[in-house]
């Protein structure tokens, strides 16, 4: 059983390889260098948080197929959230990149 959950959390893991890889590709020149890959992680965590706690996983799709997401919304959370545990003070604009880097992913590659 346990081997499962292992196999589980090795394809989360490589998932989150490959959404880092492909957010950090999304940006544009100017912030490729400013994030790290860490922080990329970090984001990444946050944003499946805010989607967590906001009902979103769960949400039913329009008749299009999509769940609406208030994308300014998601990145005021990472910059409050971000400040509060002392990760650094981000420019909205710069995260709203990775945002949309995370939802081009989350729309075109994720298995």
């Amino acid at each position: 059983m346990s081997s499962n959950i292992d196999d589980e959390l090795l394809k989360d893991a490589e998932d989150d390889a490959r959404a880092v890889e492909f957010i950090h590709s999304y940006l544009p020149q100017e912030l490729k260098d400013k994030f790290t890959e860490d922080e990329l992680y970090y984001f990444l965590d946050v944003i499946f948080d805010y989607y967590a706690s906001n009902d979103i996983f769960s949400a039913e799709p329009d008749k299009d197929g999509y769940v609406e997401i208030d994308l300014d919304d998601v990145v005021d959370y990472i910059v409050k959230k971000a400040k509060k545990e002392g990760m650094g003070e981000y420019e909205h604009d710069d995260i709203l990149f990775v945002v949309q880097g995370e939802m081009e992913y989350s729309e075109n590659c994720a298995e």
